[in-house]
């Protein structure tokens, strides 16, 4: 009754029965137009490509294109001695379209000249000219099999490996580990982006950020700005817009697991004008646990997250933001009501996650008056809850074998200056961190309890020049930071020191030569640092931190304004990797699953390398077709305590391939694809004896890693969107599936107890291997109606 309720509804939408749209309705386009240091540009052009539509900006470089038919658009601004620049694929909706700001650079051409040059290409920032991709709100909420998740949609990037069994959301870059990556939000530091993340890591089955909030998503996989501390792999920032300043606008999304409401305005707005003090917020609210119970599925997931952003414009030079972002996650199980093998296996093996985040932040932006810079100012503070626990007896909660009842508070400031001196600019700047976390552990397998308490100060300092020369053809930025703590034992600010430089040659029209080499560090999780054994000794604080040196070249080649192809090759080389005492294995082999990273007993002694080529193209909307493609090949190995032993990580699938793509058709329908495939891949075999002795705790058998491999993930994902436009509301409605050959997922062998038809356990126990069906085609609906 319910799918055939559900494809009624769906047809209706797609083939009819819905009012008429008139053919007036029109839509206005607004945004501004500033100079790198954020001084407006007056008289700049900006219009849309292809049309006779387009504005000139006024005095405070505002600009307002009217009466425009809703539908995709190559947005395009212009203005003498700046680099032109294209925002490409905008959707202009007759509600809901936000702002499009842009910040031009200026060119070393003789005033008088409109330059179009390679600023109107497919560029990247020249402190990071290679190793960087960029998604625009549009490309991000239109992704196949995303289901508008921003964190999912930065997995099918160039050199990011899906996750074993593609479900989670760990960012797995050119070989190395989940935990390598850091993540910003407006320049705030956010460690867990994810519902149910992995304490010490950072992936998880879902995503926190609501893509209503985003202005653009940026991944870098090397070259990392000095500013940023702590990435060995790479670095996700998240830029959002503010809220609308003229109207109060909002938006419902619904979908196959969630619904979404998300509220803007301006806030104390006198009649007919622009209001100073903006508010974006959001709430969003799960029923895969009412779902799940319907089908019959023993996982109960319940989640909501919050996210805010008041902005408010104290004057020409000065602004401030309040950015909040936080979790709400309840993961239980309940048993089904008939048996079911693998459903009971999941039912035994499952932990029950109570996790609660939260961050928040005050951004302080305040531009020189001489137009010679700005500086930022961030305090912000993050929080995780974490309770982890495993259960001998997970239907009646009993018999506890693993709990990690925890929790990580930081507490920073970030200070960073820009300056432009000539053709010069400078960016340097400090952090300051006060770091809290407590928790208390009782791991029954491994014979372990402890209570811990650890706080202290992580500080660093940083800075950065760059420079063009020879009229643009050249661009070099070299820079350097340096950390330390007041807990750790072993390392110092000159221990510390990690210097990186970037060059970038335009050495033939249309052909640019980039290349990079930086040292990178970053400091242990709270998990390491904070583990006691059984006497409630801190026998890691001696760990030293983890060291990355990155070595890439690359050769990018324009063939338009909106289409290139790039390939790179890259090196890392690891050093003071934590192992495992236990395991003897390094941790870059684990940390993407539920559970805690770290929280045991390592010897900084480790060594890893990854290397390998990347090629690339990407075409940019037009003739009414945008995708990127890539194609990825590498090595990743790490070694044990033997640090002349490299073997294969959990993560050298050695092939990696990712194509998204999609087309506009006409009557604003859009049909896009995702697809993913990833080599063989090692991973790590069950230890049958021990995990029979100790079930439902399953124990790996890392001595074996590498004796086999996984098959290979091939995932197609296909999407169609149909968007209307009435008076007072915009409407969006997508379907799509995942998988849709049907396709087995590969994952490693799942075991559980022997028994009859009737779920009695044969005697004596014994474990069998559980069948399950990993190739099914997943298919869901989703509605955008903005207002």
């Amino acid at each position: 009754m319910y799918k055939i309720t559900l494809s009624i509804f769906v047809s209706a939408l797609f083939f009819g029965n819905i009012p008429k749209i008139s053919s007036q309705v029109t839509s206005n386009l607004f945004g501004t137009v500033v100079d790198e240091v954020g001084q407006p540009i007056f008289g700049a052009s900006v219009f849309l490509e292809g049309t006779g539509q387009g504005a000139q900006t006024d005095f405070d470089g505002n600009y307002t294109i009217k009466n425009i038919t809703p539908g995709s658009y190559n947005l395009v601004v212009s203005y003498i001695g700046y680099k032109t620049q294209t925002e490409y694929n905008i959707i202009v909706r007759s509600k809901g379209t936000p702002n499009y700001n842009f910040v031009l650079k200026e060119s070393v051409q003789q005033l008088g000249e409109v330059v179009v040059s390679n600023a109107n290409k497919i560029s990247r920032p020249r402190e990071t000219p290679l190793s960087t991709q960029s998604l625009s709100a549009v490309e991000i909420a239109t992704y196949p099999g995303s289901n508008n998740d921003v964190v999912q949609v930065a997995q099918t990037l160039p050199g990011v490996s899906p996750s074993i069994g593609g479900f989670r959301n760990d960012l797995i870059i050119r070989g190395g580990a989940p935990n390598e990556t850091v993540y910003y939000l407006d320049g705030m530091e956010i460690p867990n982006i994810n519902h149910f993340s992995t304490q010490g890591s950072a992936g998880g089955p879902v995503g926190l950020i609501n893509v209503s909030f985003i202005d653009n998503v940026t991944l870098s996989t090397s070259a990392f700005g000095a500013q940023y501390d702590n990435p060995l792999s790479g670095v996700l920032q998240f830029s959002q817009r503010n809220g609308n300043s003229r109207n109060f606008t909002g938006n419902f999304r619904v979908s196959a697991s969630e619904a979404a409401l998300t509220l803007e305005g301006p806030l104390f707005k006198k009649s007919g004008e622009k209001g100073k003090t903006t508010f974006l917020a959001s709430v969003r609210r799960s029923y895969l646990q009412f779902l799940f119970e319907a089908i019959g599925l023993p996982f109960r997931p319940n989640y909501w997250d919050y996210q805010y952003k008041i902005n408010h414009k104290i004057n020409t030079y000065n602004d401030i933001s309040l950015i909040g972002i936080g979790s709400i996650d309840d993961f239980s199980v309940e048993s089904p009501d008939d048996f079911d093998a693998e459903q009971q296996a999941q039912l035994e093996q499952a932990p029950f996650i109570n996790q609660r985040t939260n961050a928040i932040g005050v951004t302080w932006k305040n531009r020189f008056k001489d137009g010679s810079g700005f500086m930022e100012t961030t305090l912000s503070n993050n929080t995780l809850v974490n309770d982890f626990t495993r259960f001998e007896d997970a239907e009646n909660e009993t018999g506890v074998i693993f709990s990690n009842d925890a929790r990580e508070s930081e507490t920073k400031l970030r200070y960073a200056l820009t300056k432009f001196i000539g053709d010069w600019k400078l960016t340097s700047g400090f952090n300051l961190q006060h770091s809290d976390y407590e928790n208390e552990t009782l791991n029954i397998t491994d014979g372990l309890a402890f209570t811990t308490q650890i706080d202290f100060f992580k500080y660093g300092f940083f800075s950065n020049l760059t420079k063009s020369f020879f009229d643009d053809k050249l661009d070099v930025s070299f820079g350097f930071r340096m950390d330390n703590d007041s807990f750790t034992e072993e390392d110092n600010l000159f221990s510390t020191f990690s210097p990186r430089l970037s060059l970038s040659y335009e050495f033939s029209e249309n052909w640019r030569l980039n290349g990079s080499l930086g040292r990178y560090y970053k400091l242990p999780p709270y998990t390491i640092l904070g583990f006691r054994d059984n006497n409630g000794i801190l026998i890691n604080q001696d760990s030293e931190y983890t060291l990355s040196d990155h070595v890439v070249i690359g050769l990018q080649h324009y063939f338009g304004p909106s289409s290139s192809i790039s390939l790179e090759g890259f090196y890392k080389r690891y050093d003071d990797y934590p192992v495992s005492v236990l395991d003897g294995v390094s941790l870059a082999n684990k940390g993407a699953d539920f559970e805690i990273l770290g929280s045991e007993d390592v010897e900084t002694v480790g060594r890893g390398r990854s290397y390998g080529a990347e090629l690339q193209f990407q075409q940019k909307l037009s003739n009414n077709f945008y995708g990127i493609f890539a194609y990825t090949w590498f090595y990743s190995e790490f070694t044990g305590f033997d640090r002349n032993v490299f073997l294969p990580s959990v993560w050298d699938s050695r092939h990696l391939i990712s194509f998204t793509g999609g087309y506009k058709l006409k009557r604003n329908w859009e049909i896009s694809a995702r697809y993913r495939f990833a080599g063989e891949t090692p991973f790590v075999p069950t230890n049958l004896e021990e995990t029979l002795e100790n079930y439902p705790e399953v124990v790996l058998d890392y001595n074996r890693l590498g004796e086999e491999n996984l098959n290979v993930f091939s995932q197609l994902d296909v999407r169609i969107d149909k968007k209307w436009n009435f008076t007072k509301l915009s409407l969006n409605v997508f379907a799509e599936a995942q998988n849709i050959l049907g396709q087995d997922i590969p994952q490693p062998a799942e075991y559980g107890l022997n028994r009859d038809s009737n779920g009695t356990i044969i005697q004596p126990r014994s474990l069998i291997e559980i069948e399950s069906d990993t190739g099914q085609i997943i298919p869901s609906i989703g509605i955008v109606v903005d207002f």
